[in-house]
């Protein structure tokens, strides 16, 4: 692998990266053999961007316990949520709303849940709604204990659905409810039902934003992920990692070049690649005036 020359003051790398099965463990949830590599970037100046399934809710705590305080992208690509002193300025097109600048991307959960409705005479007996889950019962699907298991089911956007058909009917399904104006996203446990967001168009805008508020650094970025939902950030960042999966064959994207598969699993894999990519020579070597 080829490491970039990353230096705090005329190069600025941001990380985006998926959560379950990437940065988290698929079964177990846990981070930690990724947390010597995330402590490593970060002490450089390098932002870990969350760019996740996961809800508004999950992100608060996660951010917490995985010890990041950048910005952070919910619910695959649904809205962006940065805190004030990530930018000099207020992004263009973003609201003030709890605690952060936010750029949405996607109508709101109820929408979704009122086309939902309508399929489901249809092809109800094929999917379980997350929002008609227990909280017992999101545990016995997603491995998750209670407390997240009730965080996950707070969702702001878009509606997952645990699929019981097979692959045929799916695709059905999928035709049928794209027909509706709905963009159903594959992830690792779930079928997405949501808009026409995702985590490229939510990677991209961040982006954009970044360089827009600093016009004389040069801004590239890394995406990580695991899973179908996934492709489109894999696609559009300078650099794609593809996390193995114990579950999954890694995600096929429509590129060649930059384009990286661990050999390990979850955060295992994610720290093995990000140590190739950005190894400690690339800032003890680099000598630069302030």
């Amino acid at each position: 692998m080829h490491s970039e020359l990353v230096t705090k003051y005329q190069r600025q790398v941001l990380i985006f990266t998926d959560l379950d099965g990437t940065l988290l463990d698929h079964y177990s949830y846990e981070h930690q053999a990724a947390q010597a590599c995330m402590d490593r970037l970060m002490s450089h100046g390098i932002p870990i961007i969350p760019n996740t399934s996961k809800t508004l809710a999950e992100l608060r705590v996660l951010r917490e316990r995985l010890g990041l305080n950048g910005p952070f992208i919910v619910e695959n690509g649904a809205a962006v949520y940065m805190p004030r002193n990530f930018l000099p300025e207020k992004p263009r097109g973003a609201v003030w709303q709890d605690g952060f600048w936010v750029k949405t991307f996607s109508s709101k959960r109820h929408y979704w849940l009122g086309l939902i409705s309508k399929v489901t005479p249809e092809f109800g007996h094929l999917f379980e709604a997350f929002s008609s889950m227990s909280t017992d019962r999101i545990m016995e699907v997603t491995g998750l204990e209670e407390e997240d298991a009730v965080l996950s089911s707070q969702r702001l956007f878009g509606e997952p659905l645990l699929w019981k058909g097979n692959e045929e009917e799916m695709d059905t399904f999928i035709a049928h409810i794209k027909r509706l104006g709905a963009t159903p996203l594959k992830g690792g446990r779930f079928l997405h039902i949501c808009g026409d967001n995702n985590k490229g168009v939510a990677l991209s805008w961040l982006l954009k934003e970044y360089q827009r508020q600093h016009k004389t650094v040069t801004v590239s970025s890394i995406a990580l992920g695991d899973g179908k939902n996934d492709i489109a950030m894999l696609e559009i960042a300078d650099t794609a990692v593809r996390i193995a999966s114990p579950v999954n064959e890694p995600p096929e994207v429509e590129r060649s070049s930059k384009l990286y598969t661990s050999k390990g699993y979850g955060p295992v894999g994610w720290a093995e690649v990000l140590d190739q990519l950005i190894p400690e020579s690339v800032f003890t070597n680099t000598k630069t005036k302030e």
